[in-house]
Protein backbone atom coordinates (compact mmCIF):
# COMPACT_ATOMS: atom_id res chain seq x y z
CA UNK A 1 0.00 0.00 0.00
CA UNK A 2 1.18 3.51 -0.80
CA UNK A 3 1.50 5.96 2.04
CA UNK A 4 -0.01 9.44 2.08
CA UNK A 5 3.54 10.78 1.75
CA UNK A 6 4.00 8.90 -1.52
CA UNK A 7 0.73 10.32 -2.83
CA UNK A 8 1.86 13.87 -2.03
CA UNK A 9 5.26 13.26 -3.60
CA UNK A 10 3.63 12.16 -6.86
CA UNK A 11 1.40 15.22 -6.83
CA UNK A 12 4.29 17.60 -6.12
CA UNK A 13 6.71 16.08 -8.62
CA UNK A 14 5.62 18.25 -11.61
CA UNK A 15 5.90 21.37 -9.43
CA UNK A 16 9.39 20.42 -8.21
CA UNK A 17 10.49 20.03 -11.82
CA UNK A 18 9.69 23.69 -12.54
CA UNK A 19 12.40 26.32 -12.65
CA UNK A 20 12.45 29.09 -10.03
CA UNK A 21 10.95 31.52 -12.55
CA UNK A 22 8.14 29.10 -13.48
CA UNK A 23 7.42 28.51 -9.80
CA UNK A 24 6.98 32.26 -9.23
CA UNK A 25 4.68 32.43 -12.26
CA UNK A 26 2.76 29.41 -10.95
CA UNK A 27 2.07 31.10 -7.60
CA UNK A 28 1.25 34.41 -9.25
CA UNK A 29 -1.32 32.67 -11.45
CA UNK A 30 -2.66 30.75 -8.46
CA UNK A 31 -3.28 33.90 -6.40
CA UNK A 32 -4.76 35.81 -9.35
CA UNK A 33 -7.11 33.00 -10.41
CA UNK A 34 -8.26 32.39 -6.84
CA UNK A 35 -8.27 36.00 -5.62
CA UNK A 36 -11.97 36.00 -4.69
CA UNK A 37 -11.69 32.80 -2.66
CA UNK A 38 -8.61 34.06 -0.85
CA UNK A 39 -10.30 37.38 -0.03
CA UNK A 40 -13.38 35.47 1.14
CA UNK A 41 -11.28 33.26 3.42
CA UNK A 42 -9.55 36.29 4.93
CA UNK A 43 -12.94 37.99 5.43
CA UNK A 44 -14.40 34.92 7.16
CA UNK A 45 -11.42 34.61 9.51
CA UNK A 46 -11.54 38.31 10.37
CA UNK A 47 -15.31 38.37 10.98
CA UNK A 48 -15.07 35.26 13.15
CA UNK A 49 -12.31 36.95 15.19
CA UNK A 50 -14.38 40.16 15.35
CA UNK A 51 -17.53 38.40 16.52
CA UNK A 52 -15.62 36.35 19.08
CA UNK A 53 -13.26 38.90 20.57
CA UNK A 54 -14.80 42.33 19.84
CA UNK A 55 -18.54 41.71 19.86
CA UNK A 56 -18.23 38.79 22.29
CA UNK A 57 -21.39 37.34 20.77
CA UNK A 58 -22.88 34.13 22.09
CA UNK A 59 -23.42 32.88 18.53
CA UNK A 60 -20.33 33.82 16.56
CA UNK A 61 -20.14 34.24 12.79
CA UNK A 62 -19.14 30.60 12.28
CA UNK A 63 -21.52 29.20 14.89
CA UNK A 64 -23.91 26.44 13.86
CA UNK A 65 -26.87 28.83 14.10
CA UNK A 66 -25.20 31.37 11.80
CA UNK A 67 -24.20 28.73 9.26
CA UNK A 68 -27.76 27.35 9.12
CA UNK A 69 -29.06 30.90 8.61
CA UNK A 70 -26.63 31.40 5.69
CA UNK A 71 -27.78 28.14 4.11
CA UNK A 72 -31.44 29.17 4.43
CA UNK A 73 -30.76 32.48 2.71
CA UNK A 74 -28.77 30.65 0.03
CA UNK A 75 -31.70 28.32 -0.65
CA UNK A 76 -34.04 31.27 -1.17
CA UNK A 77 -31.62 32.90 -3.64
CA UNK A 78 -30.79 29.70 -5.51
CA UNK A 79 -33.82 29.55 -7.86
CA UNK A 80 -32.93 32.82 -9.58
CA UNK A 81 -29.25 31.86 -9.92
CA UNK A 82 -30.10 28.48 -11.47
CA UNK A 83 -32.11 30.27 -14.14
CA UNK A 84 -29.60 33.00 -14.87
CA UNK A 85 -26.73 30.48 -14.96
CA UNK A 86 -28.00 28.76 -18.11
CA UNK A 87 -28.37 32.07 -19.91
CA UNK A 88 -24.80 33.06 -18.98
CA UNK A 89 -23.58 29.72 -20.39
CA UNK A 90 -25.13 30.91 -23.68
CA UNK A 91 -22.89 34.04 -23.39
CA UNK A 92 -25.92 36.11 -22.36
CA UNK A 93 -27.37 37.65 -19.25
CA UNK A 94 -30.85 38.38 -17.88
CA UNK A 95 -31.64 41.77 -16.36
CA UNK A 96 -35.36 40.98 -16.19
CA UNK A 97 -35.02 38.09 -13.72
CA UNK A 98 -35.70 40.19 -10.63
CA UNK A 99 -38.77 41.87 -12.11
CA UNK A 100 -40.23 38.57 -13.33
CA UNK A 101 -39.80 37.29 -9.80
CA UNK A 102 -41.26 40.53 -8.42
CA UNK A 103 -44.42 40.43 -10.52
CA UNK A 104 -44.82 36.73 -9.67
CA UNK A 105 -44.58 37.68 -6.00
CA UNK A 106 -47.40 40.21 -6.35
CA UNK A 107 -49.61 37.82 -8.32
CA UNK A 108 -49.02 35.01 -5.81
CA UNK A 109 -49.76 37.28 -2.87
CA UNK A 110 -52.92 38.77 -4.38
CA UNK A 111 -54.38 35.36 -5.22
CA UNK A 112 -53.50 33.78 -1.87
CA UNK A 113 -54.78 36.41 0.54
CA UNK A 114 -57.14 35.59 3.38
CA UNK A 115 -60.90 36.07 2.73
CA UNK A 116 -62.26 39.61 3.01
CA UNK A 117 -64.04 38.60 6.24
CA UNK A 118 -60.62 37.98 7.83
CA UNK A 119 -58.55 40.63 6.05
CA UNK A 120 -60.31 43.92 5.28
CA UNK A 121 -57.61 45.12 2.87
CA UNK A 122 -57.95 42.15 0.54
CA UNK A 123 -56.99 43.17 -3.00
CA UNK A 124 -59.88 41.33 -4.68
CA UNK A 125 -62.58 41.13 -1.99
CA UNK A 126 -65.11 39.35 -4.19
CA UNK A 127 -62.69 36.63 -5.30
CA UNK A 128 -62.03 33.54 -3.22
CA UNK A 129 -58.57 32.23 -2.39
CA UNK A 130 -57.06 30.23 -5.27
CA UNK A 131 -55.72 26.67 -4.82
CA UNK A 132 -52.01 26.87 -4.07
CA UNK A 133 -51.03 24.44 -6.84
CA UNK A 134 -52.95 26.52 -9.39
CA UNK A 135 -51.05 29.65 -8.33
CA UNK A 136 -47.70 27.84 -8.60
CA UNK A 137 -48.54 26.66 -12.12
CA UNK A 138 -49.84 30.11 -13.09
CA UNK A 139 -46.73 32.04 -12.03
CA UNK A 140 -44.40 29.44 -13.55
CA UNK A 141 -46.26 29.61 -16.87
CA UNK A 142 -46.22 33.40 -16.64
CA UNK A 143 -42.45 33.41 -16.04
CA UNK A 144 -41.87 30.85 -18.81
CA UNK A 145 -43.83 32.98 -21.29
CA UNK A 146 -41.73 36.05 -20.57
CA UNK A 147 -38.57 33.95 -20.72
CA UNK A 148 -39.57 32.50 -24.09
CA UNK A 149 -40.29 36.02 -25.36
CA UNK A 150 -36.78 37.09 -24.31
CA UNK A 151 -35.26 33.99 -25.89
CA UNK A 152 -37.20 34.45 -29.14
CA UNK A 153 -36.07 38.06 -29.50
CA UNK A 154 -32.46 37.08 -28.84
CA UNK A 155 -32.45 34.10 -31.23
CA UNK A 156 -34.72 35.36 -34.01
CA UNK A 157 -33.60 38.98 -34.30
CA UNK A 158 -29.98 38.44 -33.18
CA UNK A 159 -30.41 41.04 -30.42
CA UNK A 160 -28.04 41.09 -27.47
CA UNK A 161 -29.61 39.56 -24.32
CA UNK A 162 -28.55 42.64 -22.35
CA UNK A 163 -30.75 44.92 -24.50
CA UNK A 164 -33.68 42.51 -24.71
CA UNK A 165 -33.84 41.81 -20.99
CA UNK A 166 -33.25 45.47 -20.11
CA UNK A 167 -36.31 46.38 -22.19
CA UNK A 168 -38.32 43.57 -20.58
CA UNK A 169 -37.21 44.69 -17.14
CA UNK A 170 -38.53 48.22 -17.76
CA UNK A 171 -41.83 46.95 -19.16
CA UNK A 172 -42.30 44.60 -16.23
CA UNK A 173 -41.67 47.41 -13.77
CA UNK A 174 -44.46 49.33 -15.46
CA UNK A 175 -46.75 46.30 -15.14
CA UNK A 176 -45.82 46.01 -11.46
CA UNK A 177 -46.77 49.63 -10.80
CA UNK A 178 -50.05 49.16 -12.67
CA UNK A 179 -50.85 45.88 -10.93
CA UNK A 180 -50.34 47.48 -7.52
CA UNK A 181 -53.26 49.82 -8.25
CA UNK A 182 -55.75 47.12 -9.24
CA UNK A 183 -58.68 46.02 -7.08
CA UNK A 184 -58.88 47.62 -3.66
CA UNK A 185 -55.13 47.78 -3.27
CA UNK A 186 -54.47 51.41 -4.24
CA UNK A 187 -50.70 50.94 -4.32
CA UNK A 188 -50.40 49.55 -0.78
CA UNK A 189 -48.22 46.49 -0.05
CA UNK A 190 -50.05 43.20 -0.62
CA UNK A 191 -50.19 41.31 2.68
CA UNK A 192 -52.63 39.18 4.66
CA UNK A 193 -51.49 35.88 3.14
CA UNK A 194 -53.23 32.68 4.14
CA UNK A 195 -51.60 30.55 6.82
CA UNK A 196 -51.62 27.55 4.49
CA UNK A 197 -49.60 29.45 1.90
CA UNK A 198 -47.06 30.65 4.44
CA UNK A 199 -46.81 27.19 6.01
CA UNK A 200 -46.16 25.46 2.69
CA UNK A 201 -43.16 27.77 2.13
CA UNK A 202 -41.91 28.75 5.59
CA UNK A 203 -43.20 25.77 7.55
CA UNK A 204 -40.43 23.64 8.99
CA UNK A 205 -39.45 20.07 9.71
CA UNK A 206 -36.63 19.08 12.03
CA UNK A 207 -33.41 17.21 11.44
CA UNK A 208 -32.06 16.51 14.88
CA UNK A 209 -32.66 19.80 16.64
CA UNK A 210 -32.40 21.92 13.49
CA UNK A 211 -35.58 23.37 11.94
CA UNK A 212 -35.43 23.29 8.12
CA UNK A 213 -37.96 25.37 6.12
CA UNK A 214 -39.76 23.63 3.27
CA UNK A 215 -38.38 26.08 0.72
CA UNK A 216 -34.94 24.59 1.37
CA UNK A 217 -36.30 21.25 0.14
CA UNK A 218 -37.73 22.97 -2.94
CA UNK A 219 -34.28 24.49 -3.61
CA UNK A 220 -32.64 21.06 -3.34
CA UNK A 221 -35.20 19.56 -5.74
CA UNK A 222 -34.69 22.44 -8.22
CA UNK A 223 -30.92 21.97 -8.04
CA UNK A 224 -31.16 18.22 -8.72
CA UNK A 225 -33.52 18.79 -11.67
CA UNK A 226 -31.27 21.45 -13.19
CA UNK A 227 -28.17 19.29 -12.66
CA UNK A 228 -29.89 16.48 -14.55
CA UNK A 229 -30.95 18.78 -17.39
CA UNK A 230 -27.50 20.34 -17.71
CA UNK A 231 -25.58 17.05 -17.56
CA UNK A 232 -27.84 14.26 -18.78
CA UNK A 233 -30.12 15.68 -21.45
CA UNK A 234 -29.74 16.77 -25.05
CA UNK A 235 -30.80 20.28 -24.08
CA UNK A 236 -27.88 20.53 -21.65
CA UNK A 237 -25.36 19.32 -24.24
CA UNK A 238 -26.77 21.70 -26.85
CA UNK A 239 -26.67 24.59 -24.35
CA UNK A 240 -22.93 24.10 -23.80
CA UNK A 241 -22.35 23.69 -27.55
CA UNK A 242 -24.22 26.89 -28.43
CA UNK A 243 -22.47 28.79 -25.67
CA UNK A 244 -19.02 27.61 -26.78
CA UNK A 245 -19.55 28.32 -30.50
CA UNK A 246 -23.02 28.96 -31.90
CA UNK A 247 -21.92 28.73 -35.54
CA UNK A 248 -20.17 25.40 -35.03
CA UNK A 249 -23.18 24.09 -33.10
CA UNK A 250 -25.51 25.11 -35.94
CA UNK A 251 -23.31 23.37 -38.52
CA UNK A 252 -23.32 20.19 -36.42
CA UNK A 253 -27.11 20.10 -36.45
CA UNK A 254 -27.96 21.83 -33.16
CA UNK A 255 -30.97 24.15 -33.27
CA UNK A 256 -29.47 27.35 -31.91
CA UNK A 257 -32.82 29.13 -31.90
CA UNK A 258 -34.65 26.25 -30.21
CA UNK A 259 -31.94 25.82 -27.58
CA UNK A 260 -31.83 29.53 -26.80
CA UNK A 261 -35.61 29.79 -26.41
CA UNK A 262 -35.78 26.67 -24.22
CA UNK A 263 -33.02 27.88 -21.89
CA UNK A 264 -34.69 31.29 -21.49
CA UNK A 265 -38.09 29.60 -20.99
CA UNK A 266 -36.69 27.29 -18.33
CA UNK A 267 -35.10 30.26 -16.59
CA UNK A 268 -38.39 32.18 -16.65
CA UNK A 269 -40.23 29.27 -15.03
CA UNK A 270 -37.63 29.26 -12.23
CA UNK A 271 -38.07 33.00 -11.73
CA UNK A 272 -41.83 32.48 -11.44
CA UNK A 273 -41.43 29.78 -8.81
CA UNK A 274 -38.91 31.97 -6.99
CA UNK A 275 -41.57 34.68 -6.83
CA UNK A 276 -44.04 32.21 -5.31
CA UNK A 277 -41.52 31.33 -2.59
CA UNK A 278 -40.33 34.88 -1.94
CA UNK A 279 -43.87 36.24 -1.63
CA UNK A 280 -44.56 34.00 1.37
CA UNK A 281 -41.09 34.55 2.82
CA UNK A 282 -41.46 38.33 2.71
CA UNK A 283 -45.11 38.38 3.76
CA UNK A 284 -45.77 41.96 2.64
CA UNK A 285 -45.15 42.58 -1.07
CA UNK A 286 -44.64 46.04 -2.53
CA UNK A 287 -43.61 47.62 -5.84
CA UNK A 288 -39.95 47.09 -4.90
CA UNK A 289 -40.43 43.31 -5.12
CA UNK A 290 -37.50 41.73 -6.95
CA UNK A 291 -35.53 44.98 -7.18
CA UNK A 292 -31.89 44.20 -8.12
CA UNK A 293 -32.37 40.50 -7.32
CA UNK A 294 -30.86 39.62 -10.71
CA UNK A 295 -27.59 41.29 -9.66
CA UNK A 296 -27.11 38.85 -6.80
CA UNK A 297 -27.96 35.95 -9.13
CA UNK A 298 -25.47 37.09 -11.76
CA UNK A 299 -22.79 37.71 -9.13
CA UNK A 300 -23.32 34.25 -7.63
CA UNK A 301 -23.00 32.60 -11.05
CA UNK A 302 -19.82 34.46 -11.93
CA UNK A 303 -18.27 33.75 -8.53
CA UNK A 304 -19.20 30.10 -9.04
CA UNK A 305 -17.29 29.88 -12.31
CA UNK A 306 -20.04 30.28 -14.91
CA UNK A 307 -18.18 32.05 -17.70
CA UNK A 308 -19.54 35.01 -19.65
CA UNK A 309 -17.39 33.74 -22.51
CA UNK A 310 -19.86 30.91 -22.87
CA UNK A 311 -19.85 27.14 -22.80
CA UNK A 312 -18.51 26.82 -19.25
CA UNK A 313 -20.23 26.44 -15.91
CA UNK A 314 -21.54 23.84 -13.49
CA UNK A 315 -24.57 23.59 -11.22
CA UNK A 316 -22.21 22.82 -8.33
CA UNK A 317 -20.38 26.07 -9.09
CA UNK A 318 -23.64 28.05 -9.02
CA UNK A 319 -24.52 26.45 -5.68
CA UNK A 320 -21.15 27.38 -4.21
CA UNK A 321 -21.36 30.87 -5.70
CA UNK A 322 -24.75 31.50 -4.05
CA UNK A 323 -23.44 30.29 -0.69
CA UNK A 324 -20.26 32.38 -0.96
CA UNK A 325 -22.22 35.51 -1.88
CA UNK A 326 -24.48 34.99 1.14
CA UNK A 327 -21.42 34.51 3.35
CA UNK A 328 -20.08 37.86 2.11
CA UNK A 329 -23.44 39.58 2.68
CA UNK A 330 -23.84 38.19 6.20
CA UNK A 331 -20.20 38.98 7.02
CA UNK A 332 -20.70 42.62 6.01
CA UNK A 333 -23.81 42.75 8.20
CA UNK A 334 -21.82 41.41 11.14
CA UNK A 335 -19.30 44.20 10.58
CA UNK A 336 -22.09 46.79 10.52
CA UNK A 337 -21.54 47.78 6.88
CA UNK A 338 -24.52 49.73 5.53
CA UNK A 339 -26.74 48.31 2.79
CA UNK A 340 -25.57 51.09 0.45
CA UNK A 341 -21.95 50.03 0.81
CA UNK A 342 -22.92 46.40 0.34
CA UNK A 343 -24.05 47.23 -3.20
CA UNK A 344 -20.62 48.72 -3.87
CA UNK A 345 -18.92 45.59 -2.58
CA UNK A 346 -21.13 43.30 -4.68
CA UNK A 347 -20.45 45.40 -7.78
CA UNK A 348 -16.73 45.19 -7.10
CA UNK A 349 -16.99 41.40 -6.69
CA UNK A 350 -18.71 41.07 -10.07
CA UNK A 351 -16.02 43.20 -11.70
CA UNK A 352 -13.18 41.17 -10.18
CA UNK A 353 -14.83 37.84 -11.00
CA UNK A 354 -15.42 38.79 -14.65
CA UNK A 355 -11.84 40.09 -14.93
CA UNK A 356 -10.49 36.80 -13.57
CA UNK A 357 -12.76 34.84 -15.91
CA UNK A 358 -11.56 36.85 -18.92
CA UNK A 359 -7.95 36.33 -17.91
CA UNK A 360 -8.47 32.56 -17.75
CA UNK A 361 -10.19 32.67 -21.15
CA UNK A 362 -7.34 34.60 -22.79
CA UNK A 363 -4.71 32.28 -21.29
CA UNK A 364 -6.64 29.22 -22.49
CA UNK A 365 -7.11 30.77 -25.94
Amino acid sequence: MHSIGDWFNRRLQPYRALSARDKRRYWADFFLNNAIYIILLILVIYVQYYSLNVMRARNTFLSFTSIVDILKKSAAALFLALGVGGIIVLTGTDLSAGRIMGLSMLVSASLLQKPASEYASKMYPNMGTWPILAVVILVMIFGAMIGSFNGYCVAKFKLHPFIVTLATQLMLYGFILIYMTWGNNGGAPIAGLTDKYKDIVKGTFTIGKTAIPYYVVYAVIATVIMWYIWNKTTLGKNMYAVGANAEAANVSGVSVMGTTILVFTMAGALYGFSGFVESARVGSNSATAGLNAELDAIAACVIGGVSFNGGMGKISGILMGVIMLQIITVALQWLGVSTNLQYIVKGFIILVAVAIDMRKYLVKK
